[in-house]
């Protein structure tokens, strides 16, 4: 099961289990650690997921977060969880506090059913006061699917991610603007396109006329968008034949397969030399290619650049191979997909030779 069927699978069972979760307890163990499991992390593990870790606050000593996620034993994301009935906007300031004490570089806030994710944009080490990224697994959108795989362990990149929140913040606040001035347009918005097509004097009358005129002409604008996908989709679905004669059905000529199917686990695979390459290369340029013997990894899809090659088959018989000065193949054995964290060094030094 990969990643995005993983979620939702978390999500449609929400609706079912909830009304049995009395505690916060019963919460943490039906939604929130399937959750942080959906991630990659063995939560059974301290090593990785660290419970009621301790984070005393000054002379406040026994202040403990729920959850820690860490990495070579320092906390990377810390998980304050409430009950699933509990709004979330009463329980901000006990993760900022935590927050501000640790090395974490990440907060989430949950309830199981909403995710709030923060960092520290605004002031170093001191976590801002709205989340880059809020999921409500009641409504998922695939985009938010996408921002929460950068938080698999598989692809965690500390960089990525805060360079993409920044984008995730504003765009938030905007489409909250966006959706008020739709809604309910300031006189400011009025004013701004009003004067565009009126050259008179915009006196009390004229801005209530073109009030009712923008929010009219908006939601108007809208509906011609939706109206126009939707007639494109029921375009291409339909297909036509010509003059409406029904087709019939012709023999298919078998195409020969090539027998290369790029499975999830070599994407994850990419997904990590990439995260590892990223300080050298803009990610554009990291490129892979599907072969039937080896799936590889070049520097701006050129095979002449090749950094790396995966074998991983047969599954059970997992290789990496790192290409030298010399274009040659160095072998290392895979027991894991992690494991190739451990020749992290070895990657950089091969790709650093094409950024010469």
């Amino acid at each position: 099961m990969d990643f995005k069927d993983s979620i939702k699978q978390i999500s449609e069972r929400i609706e079912t289990l909830k009304a049995n979760l009395p505690t916060e307890e019963a919460t943490k163990t039906a939604l929130i650690m399937p959750f942080i499991n959906a991630l990659g992390y063995d939560v059974f593990n301290p090593l990785e997921v660290l419970p009621e870790m301790c984070c005393d606050i000054g002379t406040k000593k026994g202040e403990k977060i729920d959850y820690a996620i860490m990495k070579d034993g320092e906390p990377i994301i810390l998980i304050e969880c409430k009950h699933w009935e509990q709004d979330l906007n009463l329980h901000d300031n006990q993760l900022l506090r935590y927050f501000n004490v640790s090395k974490a570089k990440f907060g989430v806030l949950t309830n199981g059913i909403t995710y709030r994710f923060y960092t520290d944009l605004s002031e170093p080490n001191i976590m801002d006061e709205k989340p880059f990224l809020e999921i409500n697994m009641l409504d998922l959108k695939d985009t938010q699917i996408e921002e929460l795989k950068k938080f698999h362990k598989s692809y965690f990149d500390v960089d990525m991610i805060l360079s993409s929140a920044s984008e995730l913040k504003y765009m938030g606040e905007l489409r909250t603007v966006i959706g008020k001035e739709f809604t309910n347009p300031s006189t400011d918005f009025v004013r701004f396109f009003g004067k565009q097509v009126y050259e008179g004097v915009f006196t009390p009358k004229v801005l209530e006329q073109f009030t009712t005129l923008v929010k009219r002409t908006i939601n108007n604008y809208v509906s011609d968008i939706i109206s126009d996908r939707l007639k494109a989709a029921i375009k291409d679905e339909e297909q036509p034949t010509e003059q409406g004669t029904p087709t019939v059905p012709q023999p298919i000529e078998e195409q020969p397969d090539n027998g290369i199917v790029t499975t999830e686990e070599e994407l994850e695979a990419f997904y990590i030399v990439k995260s590892l390459l990223r300080n050298i290369f803009p990610a554009e340029r990291i490129t892979y290619k599907d072969t039937r013997s080896y799936f590889g990894v070049s520097i701006d899809n050129n095979v002449r650049k090749t950094v790396c090659r995966f074998y991983f088959d047969p599954p059970t018989r997992k290789r990496l191979a790192v290409i030298d000065e010399n274009k040659s193949e160095k072998m290392y054995k895979l027991n894991s997909i992690n494991d190739i964290y451990n020749y992290a060094d070895t990657m950089i030094e091969a790709a650093t030779k094409y950024s010469l």
